[in-house]
């Protein structure tokens, strides 16, 4: 037999082992398609759609006019309203709105005499988000009630900005506590898949047989030491943003225990579902590299939430990673507590719930 002819027989060993594959060759498939719709389609850097209030505190004609104006530019949607700033902040701070449009009561006095007409107030912590209101300050406006006509061209300062939680738009701030979300998904997912695998390729599921533990207790015992090695890697993260990239923490760490806790329960239960279908540690990689990839594109840490089309939005909703940046950047930037941030915080823990019973359901305390 030649060389050509020995390796032709590998070869031919190989693909059949690989067809038998059915979890590694549906990867080869998938991921190539999944990093091609989430490039080609989801991911967007023009920010749209940024959720926004308005403050009138003028009820005027021209406030009409500014607001419409404001509005048909599609970067920003009005979705509420507030009698005081004070109220707009505090939305603000709860993740509700991105930005508040203040309009003053001498609004018509301004616009005659070509002032400035408002102020935006930003959440300055998504620099992105930030850059693409700060562009909406010197748009072009077209007043009514005796404005001066073309009192306000392209290039003109229509509104003052205040950048909260950021006002040096250093990337880093935003980066860094979005980084322990993408960190713990990696890890924690990671490490809890590759668990109840190890052990049946090892063998020590037949022990376990012999013993009275329970599928659900045998899942919990598995999550516990994770925790820790979460809480650790947390600690470590958000400690070297405070001291290397002086990043600052608004927030109380009663709240950023809290949501953390329950991030980290949910990527281990996802984790130890993908156990229940992994045959070998590389299939339990590859499903974990399947996961993170949405995670990284999709979650909002690299792009805006606001900027992806509504069916990559409904995908990024499942997953934890998404619900944990909108959770960290709230409680470690913008000083919000868990009470303002009861949807995200409820959503992690009912995953949690879900995805260890599935867990549970489906592992057997058996060889097969």
């Amino acid at each position: 037999m030649s060389a050509l002819q020995r390796i032709g027989a590998i070869t031919g060993k190989e693909l059949k082992q690989l067809s038998r594959d059915r979890l590694t060759f549906g990867m080869v498939i998938m991921i190539p398609l999944l990093q091609l719709l989430l490039f080609g389609y989801a991911i967007n850097t023009v920010v749209r759609h940024v959720p926004i209030a308005v403050v009138d505190l003028s009820g005027s004609a021209a406030a009409r006019a500014i607001t419409e104006q404001v509005r048909v530019t599609q970067v920003v949607d009005i979705v509420a309203s507030f009698d005081t700033p004070a109220e707009a902040e505090a939305a603000i701070v709860a993740g509700e709105i991105r930005a508040a449009l203040v309009l003053p009561k001498n609004l018509t006095q301004r616009a005659v005499e070509g002032d400035v007409l408002g102020q935006w107030l930003v959440d300055g912590s998504d620099t992105m988000v930030g850059s693409a209101i700060l562009a909406l300050r010197t748009m072009p406006l077209h007043l009514e009630a005796g404005a001066p006509s073309g009192a306000y061209r392209p290039g003109d300062p229509s509104f003052e900005v205040a950048l909260f939680f950021n006002p040096e738009r250093r990337s880093e701030v935003n980066v860094v506590p979005g980084l322990t979300a993408i960190i713990l998904t990696m890890t924690m997912i990671l490490f809890t898949a590759i668990a109840l695998v190890r052990e049946r390729e090892r063998g020590n599921l037949e022990l376990l047989i012999t013993t009275p533990v329970r599928s659900l207790e045998l899942m919990v015992g598995k999550l516990v030491p994770y925790v820790f090695v979460g809480l650790v890697q947390i600690t470590i993260v958000l400690g070297l943003g405070r001291t290397v990239f002086q990043i600052p923490f608004n927030g109380d760490m009663g709240s950023l225990a809290v949501i953390t806790l329950a991030f980290i329960g949910a990527s281990l239960s996802l984790g130890l579902l993908i156990s229940t279908f992994a045959k070998t540690q590389m299939q339990a990689m590859q499903m974990t590299v399947f996961i993170l990839m949405p995670s990284i594109l999709l979650s909002g840490f690299m792009f805006p939430f606001e900027a992806m089309p509504k069916a990559a939005q409904y995908i990024a909703e499942i997953l934890p990673a998404t619900h944990f940046i909108r959770l960290i950047r709230g409680v470690f930037l913008r000083g919000a507590d868990v009470s303002q941030l009861v949807p995200d915080t409820v959503w992690l823990l009912v995953f949690t719930v879900i995805m260890l019973a599935i867990s549970t359901r489906r592992f057997r305390k058996s060889l097969d």
